[in-house]
């Protein structure tokens, strides 16, 4: 169940009667438990309680009080034994007339009257497996708002099917603007009293809705007449309460959709809603998957929380914000200097959604222009900040009505926040007829007619604020000069996913830069148009990334031609979960970086520590791995940069199963079918390795190859492999199948010691898995191999450094690692090791495989589970990393930042040694000639 679903349970939940019997079973219903759950509770089967209420383990006990014993039934039931064995999360008391629960972790409590449960709901989210911020649990007005506007649009649209059309779809849109803006209005003291809109249209309609449409529209036109013309247009009385608005949200054509008895009503209750608890950075993100067919399954998902937008924000421009405040103290000439400052600040979102960052921003400088405004004492002063700086760019015609909606409702929440109520109202109507945000595809406008450099005209138009941006009359920007913040969130979309039209977007901008635009993410587009608007003006942009724009060859791809441009990464912060309203371990790994094209002084690298927290660290560059240091990329190297031994892939069988075999089919081969045993290998897949799922194969060397033919078992075998390669489209395939009785690709003779290395792995394991093999097995081509190679090779893949370098400039699959032979292990920097160092990491090798040896037959998947990994065998890894790290710096490294930093340092050192020489040579033989 999505929020929107649970708050629509829980509502249904208290319009009925209070059963004392069934409420527990009720309640876990509409969070998402299955009636075979319920039926076990109410049978007693799983209900651990003590107290006769119900227990359901690691989740919730529940007791009925008598009247009048909420707050004491809720103290039995936190010092209840059962409570703590089941390790209960939450315990909840009510008699019905009141609730009361407590969230055992964290202390946090809830008190209010029954009916009113509702408005609560967000906190019991985690009943249901769904993560929350503290923004939601704090207000679950923005879900039960959404959620009964989604139930509203639903049910016109099955009731004006044509509303639905792609031609039709945008005044649909439009109109769900108008009404949220009339339930808002009518709240706040905008109109001129509370509830004037719902209660017109309560008693001017008819209970069964038949003129609905036509007292909306009434009002409608209403609001888009202004006072002086309404005697000519003939409005009815109760429509002409209703104040001028303008703005071009209710201009041109005031038609709407007829309403059926149901959506009547549901519109009436969502009018009766106190919208003056109206979050617009938490709605707006809510509300944009009302209109979006393919997303309105997870409505109430589409949340970001406030902490992760600052982490854009905050070192984008926020900080140097503050910190400006902080040195001007209460120097009125310094304090008047800064609110200029803030009034010129154009902040740019070119995928601007429903509007977040800009909300966010907008708020932030309110806050910061109020302290001003006090120390100054100047309390009460109108801002200086335009509302019309705040820009941005959204693809969805229907996010983009709701962001210029949800920066309008910010704009007088600050008003009444920093002036009072009335300085707001008077100053709100009319609305402004400028329009800040354009509904289009932002990888194929011009950014710069959009929010144009210092000293230019803007040259995209648009009518008025809710019309389509094209035809728009110039804005200039109210202040003139100033700073411009780029930012945002923009879809990342990695190259398998994208459809023709993104493909098309990416090559528009790519194209003639790169040949190998095709394998970026299409967050990249966004990076390049920030670069290139930064061409043509002093900028600063920061995005929300997929973390693999800054690994493997994506940085050549992308970064090689930011840097070209002259812009450097002004900051970063390295991988993070951005972590949405979502269900368990929802969230996309990610990171945040901004560049510049302006000198910045202290550049800073942001990480986040096991417990949660951020730690910076200043540094005077940083690269594109974002690890301090210079502009170096990695890229591919057919042989070690290091002295260490080679890697290969293992060998491909391309046989369509006829070489591979299970443990069963190999035992019968040898026992039923005489197939001689030498044939008959051991063979390890990535999955085979980790997980000690055994596998066999047919093994056969070409100086063997007639014995096995003579075999009639394997012959059959070889006969399905050569009909498999000739019925291949690849030429090279067909040619293999003249050779029927051996793998496609052959790296081993088979007789090695083999050190082997899984091509993908789980992020979650403090090490790489890598193993030794005994002589005589095959690796497959899912792992990479170092053949007859010494133990210390070994020592140097299972360390903490070769962990961080791989993950840094190695390919990830979602958040696993794809190892890579020529950009992982060739590329890896080591110091030139001595023989005494060989022998110590030899021996550091060896203590890792019998430390692992002593668990088995626990695998390699069961030895390295970050939560389970046996003492014995961490012990010896640290050991291997203290001898590793010893002789890169003679010290153990404080984190991994530190490792990074000193491995890129080493290896431009070594490249460019190695260039030095290459250099060297090339001039010797030239004077040679």
């Amino acid at each position: 169940m999505n929020p929107v679903e649970i708050e629509e349970a829980v509502s249904e939940l208290i319009s009925q009667p209070f059963d004392k019997e069934d409420f527990p079973f009720v309640f876990l219903r509409a969070f998402g438990n299955k009636e075979t759950t319920i039926k076990r509770l109410r049978s007693g089967e799983t209900n651990k309680s003590d107290l006769g209420g119900v227990l359901q383990t690691n989740n919730i006990h529940i007791a009925v009080a008598p009247l009048g014993e909420v707050t004491k039934t809720l103290s039995n039931l936190k010092e209840s034994r059962a409570t703590t064995k089941s390790k209960a999360r939450y315990i909840l008391a009510t008699d019905g007339e009141y609730i009361e629960s407590e969230e055992l972790e964290s202390g946090e409590t809830i008190v209010c009257a029954y009916e009113d449960l509702p408005d609560h709901f967000g906190f019991f989210l985690p009943l249901a497996g769904i993560t929350t911020v503290k923004q939601v649990r704090d207000s679950s007005f923005d879900i039960r708002a959404t959620s009964r506007l989604n139930r509203l649009y639903v049910e016109l649209l099955k009731y004006n099917p044509e509303w639905g059309t792609t031609e039709r779809r945008t005044e649909m849109n439009h109109f769900m603007a108008r009404l949220i803006f009339c339930f808002f209005a009518e709240d706040t003291g905008i109109f001129r009293r509370s509830g004037m809109f719902t209660e017109t249209i309560e008693q001017m309609s008819a209970s069964d809705a038949s003129n609905m449409h036509e007292v909306i529209s009434e009002i409608f036109r209403a609001m888009s007449t202004k006072i002086p013309n309404r005697k000519a247009e003939k409005l009815p009385r109760w429509a002409d309460r209703f104040p001028f608005v303008n703005g071009g949200l209710f201009t041109g054509g005031t038609e709407v959709p007829r309403f059926s008895k149901i959506a009547r009503s549901y519109l009436l209750h969502i009018g009766n809603l106190d919208w003056t608890k109206i979050n617009p950075d938490i709605f707006g993100s809510m509300i944009q998957a009302v209109a979006d067919e393919d997303e309105r399954g997870m409505i109430g998902m589409h949340y970001t929380s406030v902490p992760n937008i600052l982490k854009v924000l905050n070192p984008l421009f926020l900080d140097d914000l503050h910190e400006q405040l902080e040195i001007a103290g209460d120097n009125p000439r310094m304090l008047l200097n800064l609110r200029k400052r803030l009034s010129k600040i154009r902040v740019f979102d070119p995928a601007c959604g429903s509007g977040n960052f800009l909300v966010i921003a907008y708020k932030k400088m309110r806050e910061i222009e109020n302290t001003i405004n006090e120390r100054r004492d100047e309390e009460g002063r109108k801002s200086d900040i335009p509302l019309t700086n705040f820009r941005g760019i959204e693809l969805r015609h229907f996010s983009a009505e709701i962001a210029r909606l949800a920066l309008i409702i910010a704009e007088f929440q600050c008003d009444v926040l920093y002036r009072g109520m009335t300085l707001a109202i008077s100053e709100f109507l009319p609305l402004s007829k400028k329009n800040w945000i354009t509904c289009g595809n932002a990888l194929r406008l011009d950014w710069l007619s959009i929010c144009p450099p210092t000293g230019t005209n803007v040259k995209h138009h648009a009518d008025d604020l809710f019309s389509t941006p094209l035809d728009q009359v110039e804005i200039d920007f109210e202040n003139e000069g100033g700073e411009t913040y780029i930012c945002g969130n923009p879809p990342y979309r990695g190259s398998q996913w994208q459809s023709e039209e993104q493909k098309e977007d990416l090559r528009l901008i790519f194209a003639g830069r790169t040949k190998n635009w095709k394998s970026l993410d299409y967050v990249s587009g966004w990076f390049l148009k920030a670069t290139d608007y930064g061409m043509n003006t002093p900028t600063v942009s920061a995005f929300v990334a997929t973390n693999s724009i800054s690994q493997g060859r994506q940085v050549k791809n992308l970064w090689s031609l930011i840097f070209d441009s002259g812009q450097q990464i002004a900051f970063a912060h390295t991988s993070f979960k951005w972590a949405n309203l979502a269900s368990k371990n929802a969230g996309v790994t990610v990171v945040i970086v901004g560049i510049s094209n302006k000198p910045v002084k202290n550049r800073k690298v942001y990480s986040e520590t096991p417990d949660g927290g951020v730690i910076a660290k200043s540094t005077g560059h940083i690269n594109a791995y974002l690890v301090p240091g210079s502009n170096t990329i990695v890229g591919t190297r057919s042989k070690p940069l290091s002295e260490i031994n080679e890697m290969t892939f293992g060998n491909m069988p391309n046989d369509g199963g006829g070489l591979l075999l299970d443990l069963e089919e190999a035992e019968r081969a040898i026992q039923m079918h005489n197939v001689p045993a030498h044939f008959i290998r051991p063979f390890f897949g990535s999955q085979e390795y980790i997980r000690g799922r055994e596998r066999r194969c047919i093994w056969v060397k070409e100086s063997d190859s007639e014995e096995a033919i003579a075999n009639e078992w394997l012959f059959s075998r070889f006969e399905s492999v050569r009909k498999k390669r000739e019925n291949s489209n690849r030429k090279a395939t067909q040619d293999l199948a003249s050779f029927p009785y051996r793998f496609g690709e052959v790296r081993q003779s088979g007789d090695e010691q083999i050190i082997v290395v899984p091509g993908v792995s789980s992020e979650d394991r403090s090490y790489l898995p890598v193993g030794l093999l005994p002589s005589g097995s095959i690796v497959s081509n899912k792992n990479f191999a170092l053949l007859d190679a010494p133990l210390w090779n070994l020592a140097l893949i299972a360390s903490r450094m070769h962990w961080v370098w791989i993950g840094a400039v190695c390919v990830r699959l979602e958040m696993r690692f794809s190892y890579s032979n020529t950009l992982g292990w060739n590329t890896f920097p080591v110091p030139a090791l001595t023989e005494k160092n060989k022998a110590d990491l030899t021996r550091c090798a060896e203590d890792i495989l019998l430390a692992r040896e002593a668990h088995f037959p626990k695998t390699i998947a069961d030895l390295y589970d970050s939560e389970k990994m046996p003492e014995d065998l961490r012990q010896a890894h640290e050991r291997n990393d203290e001898v590793l790290e010893r002789i890169f710096i003679g010290r153990r490294f404080l984190n991994d930042t530190e490792r990074l930093e000193k491995m890129f340092d080493l290896y431009t050192k070594m490249t460019n040694s190695t260039n030095t020489r290459k250099t060297k040579g090339r001039k010797t033989h030239d004077q040679r000639k």
